[in-house]
């Protein structure tokens, strides 16, 4: 459909439970205000959104990703220790030079996850933009968490109403032990955030389920096994196919999601293969549940 107040932008949905193409913008050129609350809007409805066959160079890829807010700095990541002269951009390869990474991640499955959501504020959302990509492989799923939410049975809603999860920081979505962490056997001796599993959606009042992800996480106050075996339901419920939707990349592919209401992860490919990618964040605050909010 076209957007009212932005003549030249086309938001068609994809037909899953979420995300949609932006059609008609060139974001390197700076966006109208009438055009940017037009993509904000749908960007709070569709939760992902996609915007093919742009030439994004790292300036104009900030630019367009300071509109939302203010971008956090990249983490440390595995490439050469060089000045960086874009701080809040992070390079996502598994393209080695000289022997050593230049990116993060590598080729691995990353499973799904939430990002960042072992800090105590979380980021807003998160856009990544496509340079280089394997002819197969590498696909990037989003599931909607606010549908998983909804659908959640009475009374694993009811268990989890005012309940608070730890997320975990020692390890990272790949599975792998982040620099300066210890392993932990025991979630509850996991360092990282604690936040409530229901969080409200500031801009769209909605509730979604927010359990970041899976590997030691930790249901505070409940005994290991309880906290075990509720959230190995939860995830079950979460995980089902028909809340997602697949990114299959092509180069000049720009897709944000929105880190408050999905969880996103991505298929292992070809180690062969190259594939790179510039990913930026917008800051965000601590999550909160409001019982007042609608679907509460």
């Amino acid at each position: 459909m076209d957007v009212a107040g932005a003549k030249r932008v086309t938001v068609i949905p994809t037909g899953a439970a979420l995300g949609a193409d932006v059609v008609g913008v060139d974001l390197l050129q700076r966006l109208d205000e009438a055009t940017f609350k037009a993509v904000e809007a749908a960007w709070h409805e569709h939760l992902v959104l996609r915007f093919r066959g742009q030439r994004l160079d790292d300036p104009g890829l900030l630019a367009f990703a300071r509109r939302f807010g203010e971008l956090d700095k990249a983490p440390v990541h595995a490439g050469p220790e060089v000045e960086d002269p874009y701080p809040e951009i992070t390079v996502m390869s598994n393209i080695k030079v000289g022997g050593r990474p230049i990116g993060n991640l590598g080729h691995y499955e990353a499973e799904w996850h939430t990002d960042m959501s072992y800090n105590e504020k979380c980021p807003i959302g998160s856009l990544l933009y496509a340079l280089e990509v394997p002819l197969e492989g590498g696909d990037t799923g989003f599931s909607n968490m606010y549908a998983a939410l909804e659908t959640l049975p009475a009374e694993l809603k009811r268990a989890i109403i005012g309940k608070q999860c730890k997320h975990d920081s020692s390890r990272n979505s790949a599975g792998e032990l982040r620099k300066g962490f210890q392993d932990v056997t025991d979630p509850r001796e996991a360092p990282g955030a604690v936040h409530p599993i229901i969080r409200t959606h500031p801009a769209t009042r909605r509730n979604a389920l927010f359990l970041g992800r899976r590997r030691n996480a930790y249901i505070v106050g409940l005994p290991l096994k309880e906290s075990e075996d509720l959230l190995n339901k939860l995830w079950a419920h979460a995980s089902n196919p028909g809340f997602a939707w697949y990114q299959k990349w092509k180069v000049g592919d720009l897709v944000m999601w929105d880190n408050r209401c999905t969880m996103h992860r991505r298929d292992a490919f070809d180690p062969a293969a190259r594939r790179l990618m510039h990913r930026t964040q917008i800051k965000g605050d601590k999550p909160y549940f409001d019982p007042a909010s609608v679907a509460a």
